[in-house]
């Protein structure tokens, strides 16, 4: 049974720093890409970040470029996501996601519960 379990999440004053770590069990994490959504109330899940299973290729939404980085500890079977400079509009429920690459949600085969965050102004 593949699960993968968010932690990290929490809340921080804009310009701040958190960062959220995923577990992975029941799938060979180092052969699969990973990535990170955001989701609010009422909004599609957005893509975040991906990175590929060697953790040689990375790719970011416009909108955390420069301030989010994702990286894998494979031998830990953990992607991280370290946020920087936070800023209000990065307050959401973020999910790990493991299979896919691009930020089409729809193509990633499974999902974690989610971590809350929230950035104060």
């Amino acid at each position: 049974q593949v699960q993968l379990v968010e932690s990290g999440g929490g809340l921080v004053q804009a310009g701040g720093s958190l960062k959220l770590s995923c577990a992975a069990s029941g799938l060979t994490f180092s052969g699969f890409s990973m990535g990170w959504f955001r989701q609010t109330p009422g909004k599609e899940r957005d893509f975040v970040a991906s990175i590929t299973s060697s953790g040689g290729y990375t790719n970011y939404a416009d909108s955390v470029k420069g301030r989010f980085t994702i990286s894998r500890d494979n031998a830990k079977n953990t992607v991280y996501l370290q946020m920087n400079s936070m800023k209000p509009e990065d307050t959401a429920d973020y999910y790990c996601a493991a299979g896919g690459i691009t930020p089409n949600a729809k193509a990633y085969r499974y999902w974690g519960q989610g971590t809350q965050v929230t950035v104060s102004s």
